[in-house]
């Protein structure tokens, strides 16, 4: 499968409300979701998990009780891709549905 080309984090955000640069010399964009506990966060680590490997694109995250920290960025390409985009989009329809506090 060809990787997408990189855009940058700047185009990336310009779609994607409530995500933000990494910043540094890297890449990549990032999130952080809040939900009601832990079960809610863990059940949408699992929905993601699902579309990840659907798109063999996965993200680095991090969770602790009913946090998820999320950074996204498409390693072949170096940084930020559509592919980014496709997978934060899906994240935050999921948390929508999952009950995102914040």
């Amino acid at each position: 499968m060809s990787r997408p080309g990189k855009i940058g984090a700047a185009a990336a955000l310009a779609r994607l409300p409530g995500w933000n640069a990494l910043g540094g010399d890297r890449d990549a964009i990032t999130r952080t979701y809040l939900f009601p506990d832990f079960n809610t966060a863990f059940g949408f680590m699992a929905r993601v998990s699902l579309m990840a490997e659907k798109l063999d694109h996965h993200p680095e995250w991090f969770n602790v009780y009913n946090r998820v920290e999320v950074t996204l960025a498409t390693h072949d390409a170096d940084g930020v891709t559509d592919l980014d985009v496709t997978l934060a989009s899906f994240m935050d329809e999921a948390a929508h549905h999952a009950g995102l506090k914040n």
